[in-house]
């Protein structure tokens, strides 16, 4: 179950890397945190003054937490079989899913204090303790110092800058891809009033015509 102490274990690194360290082996609080992230996300959104569909605000959010965490779990398991490393993909999927509290920490003060110093301060802080300690299980679980470079930097790589991109460009991404697949903003149609030609009172046909006329007619009457 999800409990404080594994939340706060996912913020400090370990210094025994001589064997491999545990795991837990359960999906339902990397599971939650995914979904705090994607609140996050929405009350992110909000707070910007981005006006926008929220069915297509939060199918948006669900797709980038979820396709990141499923997607650099994937990926990192590949290469922890290609490097020989000691891991399961439920134990990778457990390991990324609660490196994500360091996220949901610095994105909730973030969003709400919008300060670029204490950004920083907060994802080399706070990010680096959660990124440190899924490295450091990594290095426990892999052998060869090629190997643990490989492994642990990529997913340190991939696990900051996916924090980079959820404060600064996560927005205008979905700005645009909402501008293509909706449209902009359309004013409504208003009613552009038209030059009528004015039909004078006495405006009369001229003679020659209604004379015309009356013959044409007494012509087809006499006919019948």
């Amino acid at each position: 179950m999800w409990s404080l102490p594994r939340l706060l274990e996912s913020m400090i690194p370990i210094k025994m890397v001589n064997f491999p360290q545990k795991i837990a082996g359960e999906l339902y609080g990397p599971l939650m945190l995914v979904f705090t992230l994607v609140a996050i996300l929405l009350h992110g959104m909000k707070t910007s003054d981005t006006i926008i569909r929220e069915g297509t605000l939060m199918g948006t959010a669900i797709g980038t937490c979820f396709g990141y965490w499923l997607g650099v779990s994937s990926f990192i398991y590949f290469l922890a079989y290609l490097c020989n490393a000691q891991i399961t993909m439920l134990q990778m999927l457990a390991l990324l899913g609660y490196g994500l509290f360091g996220h949901c920490i610095v994105l909730l003060v973030t969003y709400n204090i919008h300060l670029h110093a204490l950004f920083y301060l907060f994802w080399l802080l706070v990010g680096g303790l959660s990124t440190l300690r899924m490295v450091a299980v990594l290095v426990s679980r892999t052998v060869g110092p090629t190997q643990r470079l490989l492994l642990c930097g990529t997913l340190a790589a991939l696990h900051m800058l996916f924090l980079l991109y959820l404060h600064f460009a996560y927005h205008k991404v979905v700005e645009g891809i909402l501008d293509t697949l909706e449209g902009p903003n359309i004013p409504p149609m208003q009613r552009v009033p038209r030059d009528i030609p004015a039909v004078l009172p006495d405006a009369r046909p001229p003679a020659r015509v209604l004379n015309t006329t009356v013959k044409a007619v007494e012509v087809i009457l006499q006919s019948h």
